[in-house]
């Protein structure tokens, strides 16, 4: 299974930075909810502190991506990405509602880092995914269930077989691969366009990998990709 960027994606946007993790052995997430509460409590006082000092709109790293929702013809008070999406409601109704304990980490490290993190099911995914422009063909299945079609050109993360797993880059993913109780194989994705993102992205890319070792005593397969490297190989 692969994770890569198309060489389209680097060329529009030559500041992106990426961190991938995969590993396998989650299967008995929901068991670990206690466990991940002390990393979402230093996730969550990172986000409380980075909120004291300004809105969401002004932190660097969502403005980066406000900036390339409009070059992409996104309108960002519209669409926004996942981080600030999440930043926006923490700030108005505190404490994110619990989910699965890999979600709800990554969540949490979302908000403190301010950087949006999409997390895979890779049980449900075929072959691997390429975060592309769609050519107008792909499927993608909300979580009420509905099937849509990513308009072409819209960015989307595209499988081998055209299911789309996320919407508008990092503005929404796929109820298709969302984690479940039983996911056992996850692909996590950590992407940043801001100034510090080339520091930003291998701190947050190493901390859940950390995370995932200590409390799933599983051995993650981490890495950072760049228009040079861009492709990441993992699984089978």
């Amino acid at each position: 299974m692969y994770f890569q960027h198309s060489t389209q994606i680097w060329s529009d946007h030559p500041e992106l930075v990426a961190g991938v993790v995969a590993a396998t052995g989650l299967a008995r997430g929901t068991a670990l909810g206690p466990a991940v509460d002390p990393a979402i409590a230093r996730f969550t006082a990172a986000a409380e502190a980075r909120l004291a000092a300004g809105p969401a709109a002004e932190q660097p790293e969502i403005s980066a991506w406000r900036r390339a929702f409009s070059r992409m013809g996104l309108k960002p008070t519209q669409y926004r990405c996942a981080a600030e999406a999440l930043l926006r409601r923490f700030a108005r109704e505190g404490p994110l509602p619990r989910i699965h304990p890999l979600i709800d980490l990554c969540n949490a490290a979302s908000l403190g880092y301010a950087i949006p993190v999409a997390v895979f099911d890779t049980a449900r995914i075929t072959g691997g995914v390429e975060v592309r422009p769609a050519d107008g063909s792909e499927t993608y299945l909300t979580f009420s269930g509905e099937s849509e079609h990513p308009g072409a050109g819209e960015v989307v993360f595209a499988d081998a077989v055209g299911r789309a797993h996320a919407r508008r880059w990092t503005n929404r993913q796929s109820g298709h691969s969302a984690v479940r109780e039983n996911t056992d194989e996850v692909l996590i994705v950590v992407e940043a366009l801001h100034g510090s993102a080339p520091v930003d992205v291998p701190k947050l890319t190493a901390a859940l990998a950390d995370e995932l070792a200590t409390l799933w005593s599983v051995e993650p397969k981490t890495a950072i990709l760049s228009r040079d490297s861009p492709r990441f190989d993992f699984g089978t």
